[in-house]
């Protein structure tokens, strides 16, 4: 039996549905605790290994630093009226450079 390419896409096309997120995550001291077994493996001798601790330790840092960023948005939110409408002119607003300070 013969199956074109467009029946099978179409059997394929994912479902999206909105995700919830927990709110019970890390603590902040899981956090720390990650943070020193990223450092320790970094002090491993394997490169693999010594790499892992890297990759945790980024991984951490990552983590705290999109925990700024909702805090922030959650203490201060942005404009109904400065927030882009539809995708295109989102794409734009955040692909857009940065103007320069000026003094």
């Amino acid at each position: 039996m013969a199956c074109s390419i467009h029946a099978f896409a179409r059997r394929r096309e994912p479902q999206y549905r909105e995700q919830v997120v927990e709110q019970a995550g890390l603590n902040a001291d899981e956090l720390e605790q990650l943070r020193r077994w990223g450092a320790g493996l970094q002090q491993d001798s394997r490169l693999e290994v010594s790499a892992a601790g890297r990759a945790i330790v980024m991984l951490i840092e990552e983590i705290e630093r999109l925990h700024v960023l909702v805090w922030d948005h959650r203490l201060y939110p942005p404009d109904e009226d400065d927030l882009p409408v539809t995708l295109a002119q989102r794409l734009r607003h955040r692909l857009r450079p940065q103007s320069e300070p000026t003094d």
